[in-house]
């Protein structure tokens, strides 16, 4: 479950986010905030994954807010206001939604997150030590992949390939967002192209990784690690 806060001064504006979130399902509203104050409070009592912040906000911006917050959940950005949208770039925001916002352009703005892009900032990395699988989309519907399935992942350009010993997923992902949704002890990269599952290694000789199935090779630059994390260093 995504949870979320509303941080939104009009009633309105409120009103019509709750709605469009009720129709979406695996989102949660744990807290609705008129200011920056509230949203502050908001942040401290709840684990939350998503905001939705309004920039003009009385008294400290959003904006401003979104300065302030060291580390940040993710954010969609919600303003009557398109001048805004240049300033909000220096920002990792998922989107930046004009007033009046329809279902459709909210429901855009939220596939950002479902899409399987955005994971990483999810209850699997914040729970990765009790999570034993993660949820890949591919061909419009999402496959629930434990990790243990997993033998090595392949990146294609905008793409990774989920390798198992019994099928593979193609899901338009980075190496890198994955690489923060996987258990670290689990799984290691060893190239710019590759990343390993720890259970699956049979062999490590030269550059090459031995698999249940297939050699990966080595990057150089990845040569260290790979040697620290087989010696325990």
């Amino acid at each position: 479950m995504i949870k979320c806060i509303i941080v939104e001064d009009e009633k309105l504006a409120q009103q019509v986010i709750q709605n469009h979130l009720q129709k979406i399902p695996g989102f949660e509203i744990v807290a609705i905030c008129n200011n920056a104050t509230e949203a502050s409070w908001a942040l401290k009592k709840n684990d939350v994954d998503l905001i939705f912040l309004d920039i003009q906000l009385p008294g400290i911006t959003g904006l401003n807010f979104l300065r302030s917050l060291p580390n940040p959940p993710l954010v969609i950005l919600t303003t009557a206001y398109a001048e805004y949208a240049l300033e909000s770039y220096e920002f990792s925001v998922i989107d930046y939604l004009l007033k009046p916002i329809s279902f459709e352009r909210f429901h855009k703005a939220i596939n950002k997150i479902t899409d399987g892009r955005l994971f990483s900032q999810l209850a699997v990395e914040k729970e990765n030590i009790l999570a034993d699988h993660i949820f890949i989309k591919s061909s419009n519907k999402f496959f629930k992949v434990n990790f243990s399935e997993i033998v090595f992942i392949e990146a294609m350009k905008d793409y990774l390939k989920i390798h198992t010993n019994d099928y593979r997923l193609v899901t338009l992902q980075t190496m890198s967002e994955m690489e923060r949704i996987l258990p670290q002890k689990q799984f290691l990269r060893v190239h710019k192209s590759f990343i390993v599952a720890v259970s699956h290694i049979r062999t490590v000789y030269g550059n090459s990784i031995e698999m249940e199935k297939e050699t990966i090779p080595i990057g150089i630059s990845y040569k260290n690690a790979v040697m620290n994390f087989i010696s325990g260093k």
